[in-house]
């Protein structure tokens, strides 16, 4: 149950506590991360919550949020009634979708206020510091963002179905079918693919039963054995990460075609899939000023003086 705002905001506070706190929250498939400041962006306190991906049920994702803040309150050594003048901003997996954020926000909250984008945004808003630039978020999918002279961009991430070009699980979904064509002799098999087909038995039968049951996470996690296999030279493993660093450059370099001028990379197989970008798509990658927490928290500082942000897409 979220604690309803006027409830907490009832209880009694010492009034010398009354300046603002801002709660940056990244809120991922399988945990939410919260980080709490003060309004001279001083270090209060941080805390670890569950699933927040917003597209899970409302009250799963408020529970998460809520144990990942009162974690950081803990740590901060602040109360229950302080999270009225709490400020919160949220970068969210599942945001982009409205009826998604609607949901969400139909619930009460006990923030003074809360403000909620895609995890594409807060990236962007932590690694630019709000000026103009680009992200590239490169895990389990793939999804690039831009924003220049306020212009809000997205390039790809339309799900693992039809999108997420040169991610972890569009390279496992690649090295089984290139597996079945070596098993069919329509190309030579390579020591990449005799791994994969040895972890199913040597049956394609049962890459076919694993196929349909198989989500987005599961393909991703042939990724590294593609990779060690290609910086082994192996023919299919160096073909298909070619393949997957062409599609990341293709996304990249539509982001900077946009006006981006600098890149930020994300997520854990950007920085291995960075070293066979060519050498002009290097020079434009620049390290982050700040990671999506903090991003979060500029969202929030952001909308509590200005009018909400255009909803993305």
């Amino acid at each position: 149950m979220v604690p309803d705002r006027d409830e907490v905001s009832s209880q009694a506070r010492p009034h010398h506590m009354t300046d603002s706190l801002f709660l940056g929250i990244d809120g991922g498939g399988t945990k939410c991360r919260a980080r709490l400041r003060d309004s001279d962006g001083n270090l209060l306190g941080e805390g670890i919550g569950g699933p927040s991906n917003i597209r899970l049920d409302p009250d799963v994702v408020w529970a998460s949020i809520l144990s990942a803040s009162r974690a950081a309150l803990a740590e901060a050594n602040l109360q229950e009634f302080d999270f009225s003048r709490i400020h919160a901003g949220m970068g969210a997996a599942g945001a982009g979708q409205t009826s998604a954020v609607e949901r969400l926000l139909s619930r009460s909250h006990p923030f003074g206020s809360f403000s909620i984008d895609t995890d594409a945004h807060t990236a962007w808003l932590g690694a630019f510091g709000g000026g103009d630039g680009a992200i590239l978020i490169v895990g389990t999918g793939s999804c690039g963002y831009g924003v220049v002279a306020g212009e809000r961009r997205y390039v790809g991430g339309w799900g693992y179905e039809i999108s997420d070009e040169g991610s972890g699980a569009a390279i496992g979904r690649e090295v089984l079918r290139h597996t079945i064509w070596a098993y069919d002799g329509r190309i030579p098999s390579t020591p990449l693919s005799d791994a994969i087909l040895g972890e199913f038995g040597h049956s394609p039968e049962a890459i076919v039963d694993w196929v349909g049951k198989a989500r987005p996470a599961d393909y991703a996690r042939y990724a590294p054995l593609v990779l060690e296999h290609a910086q082994r030279r192996d023919p299919l493993g160096l073909v298909l990460i070619e393949e997957a660093a062409r599609q990341m450059a293709q996304i990249a370099t539509r982001l900077l075609d946009l006006g981006a001028p600098a890149l930020c990379l994300f997520g854990g197989l950007s920085e291995p899939l960075r070293h066979w970008l060519a050498p002009p798509l290097q020079q434009v990658i620049v390290q982050p000023k700040a990671d999506a927490m903090d991003g979060a928290i500029l969202l929030a500082r952001q909308t509590t003086h200005t009018s909400s942000p255009r909803r993305p897409r």
